[in-house]
């Protein structure tokens, strides 16, 4: 398999610490579309679910969460499904720009958890991963650890199942890259409460 027969998914899921339309949490919704918009235009973006019901981008599915949400006593979490075409892909988007701005204020919305923050797994190039499938492979990641079928940043695998090593060096470049064309929701973001 080479990394062109297939795209990287990302599912992630956490809990705000009070409801989405409270001020504790505003900063959260206010990035929410900047982060949308820096994810289209990043290299290596390949596409993500939107959620049903709501208006934009169709949902890949019914949205449904992870059993850790239960343990909350909460009705629903924060959680995003997304493909982009590799790992280093990914690194640059998730920690440079806009959404290394949310990330760095994340302790201000969202509670601190046991479980991973994250899965990463291989779908086939020109299919789309359900919710269902993202929650499983995020529940098995939690529960077995990483491997070729659900795994992080940290311990990752190729699309054929072997460990992969991150290109440092590309991840650099391409966050550079993203930084350019993001320059204005940069700007935008950083004016914005926390």
């Amino acid at each position: 398999m080479t990394a062109a027969s297939h795209h990287l998914a990302i599912y992630n899921f956490g809990v705000h610490t009070e409801s989405y339309l409270t001020a504790t949490v505003q900063g959260f919704g206010l990035r929410e579309r900047f982060n949308f918009e820096a994810a289209d235009r990043a290299v290596g973006f390949a596409g993500r679910s939107g959620y049903a019901g709501e208006p934009g981008t169709e949902s890949w599915g019914a949205q449904i969460f992870p059993r850790f949400l239960t343990e909350t006593g909460r009705e629903s979490g924060v959680s995003s499904l997304s493909l982009c075409l590799d790992i280093e892909s990914l690194v640059a988007f998730t920690y440079a720009g806009v959404h290394a701005d949310a990330l760095k204020h994340a302790r201000h919305w969202n509670e601190r958890q046991a479980w991973p923050p994250l899965v990463l797994f291989w779908v086939k190039a020109g299919e789309t991963p359900s919710w269902s499938e993202a929650v499983q492979r995020f529940e098995r990641l939690a529960d077995l650890g990483p491997g070729p079928a659900a795994f992080s940043f940290k311990s990752a695998f190729t699309a054929d199942g072997d460990p992969y090593v991150i290109n440092r060096e590309r991840i650099k470049q391409l966050a550079a890259d993203n930084l350019e064309a993001q320059a204005d929701l940069i700007s935008a973001v950083k004016a914005l409460p926390v």
